[in-house]
């Protein structure tokens, strides 16, 4: 992982993830499974990741995933609503307490009639779903990168955010 920042991200989510007993499982499109590769590289990953799916077509993220076919008519493969879905499936999926999800287009064409660096994040811990919309500029290699870097660091708040609150008033996930 060339980006430090990004190794820090990944090791604090893991460390994080370890110490409230939580798992984490992946759902990604256009990382192509950079995001999962990116946290299994960190030692102890083992204890907390449980699992990815690449689901780069639209088919497989209706197949596989079970995006709705009507979320994906109404807002398509690239949107908040089909992230917000993938998060939520990969977590049931893998029986996992968080759901990771990215989707967008790291180009070189526009797609679904999205500019080439739109990109959504999708977290889901229980019922509940944070999404993120991403405007990032750059090669496809870059675009990819930097939405696993955001991944990554969203995965990381919000596993911190979980220990703080469990050490500080008692509270489990």
């Amino acid at each position: 992982m060339a980006n430090p920042a990004a190794r820090e991200a990944a090791a604090s989510a893991i460390d994080n993830l370890v110490r409230i007993n939580s798992s984490v499982a992946l759902a990604e499109s256009l990382t192509g499974g950079l995001v999962c590769a990116r946290l299994t590289s960190i030692p102890g990953a083992s204890r907390v990741v449980l699992g990815g799916i690449v689901a780069y077509s639209t088919t497989a993220k209706y197949e596989i995933l079970g995006v709705p076919q009507t979320t994906l008519d109404a807002h398509g493969a690239v949107s908040a609503e089909t992230a917000r879905e993938m998060a939520s499936a990969v977590s049931r999926l893998f029986s996992s307490h968080i759901g990771v999800a990215t989707t967008g287009v790291a180009g070189p064409d526009r797609q679904e009639g999205k500019d080439v660096g739109t990109v959504f994040l999708a977290l889901a811990v229980g019922t509940l779903t944070q999404v993120e919309e991403l405007r990032l500029e750059g090669t496809r290699d870059e675009i990819r990168e930097l939405t696993a870097d955001r991944a990554l660091a969203l995965l990381a708040t919000v596993a911190e955010n979980f220990v703080s609150r469990k050490s500080g008033d008692g509270a489990s996930t």
